[in-house]
């Protein structure tokens, strides 16, 4: 049986790349009409069928796409709206191609490197997303080296090792910042992620820096993302003799368990406290009063790091792809800074 052209074959024969070719086949912008109808007449001369050279692409375009969580599964009733929702994003773009997603959780990173070792050897996926990129990360060096198409959620990669898509998380901070500062508030403390992660790093610099411009004095409570740990550096933040005003939290779900906290020892919100949480969810808009938040749209996100790791099984060299800021949405849970006594 005579083997099927590829846009591999098409890509050689027009002397450019397999993404223009792909580019080029699927109507998107960035090729040239004249680039686009000789790409189109090689695809129509060799006989090319979309359907099943898009199968036969270096052997992994079939395959579903590989994801790791780190977090014991029997902890995922408790992930928060920027997982689930990127998930969603991935999946729906997964599912317009007829594929689906293989998601392992593990416990570290040394865990991690070894699922892709072993799906890459047993031809598992096609590709994977690599989420909660740390600073000079242990995973990013072994997986450029396997040469397994990756692209990790929350670049970018230093030195573009592989392909990073990522939101501008320092703007997004220093918005929070000044909508509390302008409000009067002069304390402020930020929940943060765990240490270690390169966006928590990020953040917490912007959040620093920001407030020093502003004149605001400013603390920083390390948690981990939970209802547990957000409640529990909420009640030791508010039991601390020089009390904030406000406090930032970096998801949804800390927010409303600091929410819960401040009712529980008998501050008002926003009359003695403000609270603005990172990424929107329904539990944010269902608390009353409905939470402060920095929204984006997530599901997006996931599908546009979907399409970037396609491209880069087809060929795309890496680099850094930034996305949309998270915009401020100002709700009832942000107010003017209660006046001292």
């Amino acid at each position: 049986m005579p083997r099927q052209p590829t846009m591999a074959d098409i890509a050689r024969q027009a002397g450019v790349s397999r993404v223009t070719v792909s580019y080029a086949l699927n109507g998107r912008p960035g090729v040239s009409e004249q680039m686009r109808e000789r790409i189109l007449g090689i695809a129509r001369d060799l006989g090319f069928n979309p359907h099943t050279s898009a199968r036969a692409l270096h052997g992994t375009a079939a395959r579903p796409l590989g994801m790791t969580l780190r977090r014991p599964a029997s902890d995922a009733h408790t992930v928060e709206v920027f997982r689930r929702e990127l998930i969603s994003g991935i999946q729906t773009e997964l599912a317009a191609r007829d594929l689906g997603l293989a998601l392992q959780y593990v416990g570290d990173a040394a865990e991690e490197v070894a699922v892709y070792r072993r799906w890459h050897a047993e031809r598992r996926v096609g590709g994977v997303l690599v989420c909660d990129l740390e600073a000079d990360d242990p995973r990013i060096g072994p997986l450029a080296a396997l040469g397994l198409p990756a692209v990790v959620v929350g670049g970018p990669v230093p030195g573009n090792a592989l392909t990073g898509i990522w939101s501008d998380d320092a703007t997004a901070v220093e918005a929070v910042v000044r909508h509390l500062a302008g409000l009067g508030h002069r304390g402020i403390t930020r929940v943060s992620g765990p240490a270690g992660m390169l966006h928590t790093a990020v953040r917490d610099a912007a959040f620093r820096a920001a407030c020093a411009a502003a004149g605001v004095g400013a603390s920083i409570a390390c948690a981990d993302y939970t209802v547990r740990t957000g409640g529990l550096a909420t009640r030791r933040v508010l039991s601390s003799p020089h009390r904030p005003t406000a406090i930032a939290y970096d998801n949804d779900v800390m927010a409303v368990a600091g929410l819960a906290v401040a009712r529980e020892m008998g501050l008002r919100v926003p009359a003695d406290l403000s609270i603005v949480a990172f990424d929107d969810s329904p539990l944010c808009r269902a608390v009353r009063p409905a939470l402060t938040v920095l929204s984006r749209d997530i599901v997006a996100y996931g599908a546009h790091a979907a399409r970037l790791l396609f491209e880069t099984i087809e060929g795309r060299p890496p680099a850094a792809v930034l996305d949309h800021t998270a915009v401020l949405l100002v709700r009832g849970s942000s107010g003017p800074a209660p006046q001292p006594a």
